[in-house]
């Protein structure tokens, strides 16, 4: 296999001027040069080592995408978005899992920075800690900078582009279908309280209920199943009258029927359930789930395409619209 120096030595230049040809370094290499380099290449079949050009050249190529978890299904759909216009484009993506741990997620951009990747996109729920959020800005600052681009999907308070989900005006809807269907004793599963999403939907279906929520009828728990079925348990335990239920995500909602069924516990005759995102398991459950549907992979390209978009002028915020999708696990509140 032919290495880099026995392209130099083909076309008679140094290896530091082969590699700059192969490298597409912005260094001034003249043409005739250039072109025996090439030719070189060419004649030798050289294959360029792939680490070897990373090192010798900026990242502009990679965008790199800090995301949850991608094995939750709500970022799967994102990170699916993500990469099918990276792909067009013809980028490369790096994907890391910050299991939203803000700590973790400040050493990503720092990783990504000092790679000098393309674009940053930041995909997930923002956090409450002032603390977190200034040093995030500080870095995100730093990183625009030197001529990198960020995005955001599903947090408003940062510098970047911003690709935000409906996700107040999802909840309302849900409150106000609640309304009128009668319920009025209505328990909640919420996610991690720490979490602007949280709190943005928290407030959506308060607004939609027209009440204040009450705090001895929200369980705060992991987007998980499992965590979901831990929550429901406790809410019918405290409070036994509830004739719905809420789960901030899906995951949580499917949880929850779980814990119903296993109660005995008939849905929607007894108890509703209502979800949030409109992963796909919702249809396939029983009963199937009533849920909030969200553009998942829409929002990820979406944000890809603003990240990679060069002509950007000034910092661009769209919100993606929510959809109240009925199915059977939602009915009137029992007589």
């Amino acid at each position: 296999m032919a290495t880099l120096a026995d392209v130099a030595r083909r076309a008679g230049v140094s290896p530091a001027t082969a590699s700059r040809v192969i490298n597409r370094s912005s260094k001034p290499v003249a043409d005739d040069l250039r072109e025996r380099v090439l030719r070189a290449v060419a004649e030798l079949r050289y294959v360029p080592n792939a680490h070897a050009q990373l090192l010798a050249r900026p990242q502009r190529s990679v965008v790199g995408v800090v995301v949850h978890d991608v094995s939750d299904p709500y970022f799967a759909e994102v990170t699916r978005g993500l990469q099918r216009v990276a792909t067009e484009q013809g980028r490369l993506v790096i994907i890391c899992n910050s299991y939203r741990d803000p700590e973790r997620e400040l050493e990503y951009v720092d990783l990504l920075r000092a790679q000098q990747v393309a674009a940053i996109v930041l995909a997930g729920s923002g956090y409450h800690d002032e603390g977190v959020n200034a040093l995030l800005d500080e870095r995100l600052t730093a990183y625009v900078a030197t001529g990198g681009r960020v995005a955001l999907v599903g947090r408003h308070r940062h510098r970047g582009d911003a690709v935000l989900p409906a996700n107040e005006e999802g909840a309302r809807l849900v409150g106000a279908e609640l309304r009128r269907l009668g319920h009025r004793v209505v328990g909640v599963i919420a996610g991690p309280d720490q979490l602007t999403t949280t709190t943005d939907r928290l407030a959506g279906l308060a607004a939609g209920l027209d009440e204040a929520l009450p705090t001895e009828r929200i369980r705060y728990a992991d987007f998980t199943r499992d965590a979901g079925a831990r929550a429901t348990a406790e809410l019918l335990d405290s409070v036994p009258e509830l004739t719905a239920v809420v789960a901030l995500n899906d995951s949580m909602a499917v949880g929850a029927l779980s814990v119903l069924r296993d109660r005995g516990v008939r849905v929607p005759d007894e108890v509703s359930v209502v979800g949030f995102d409109d992963m796909p398991i919702a249809a396939d459950v029983t009963p199937t789930l009533t849920t909030v549907r969200l553009p998942l992979a829409e929002l990820g390209a979406r944000a890809m395409t603003l990240a990679l978009d060069p002509d950007a002028d000034g910092d661009r915020i769209e919100t993606l619209p929510a959809e109240l999708v009925r199915r059977d696990s939602l009915g009137p509140t029992p007589t």
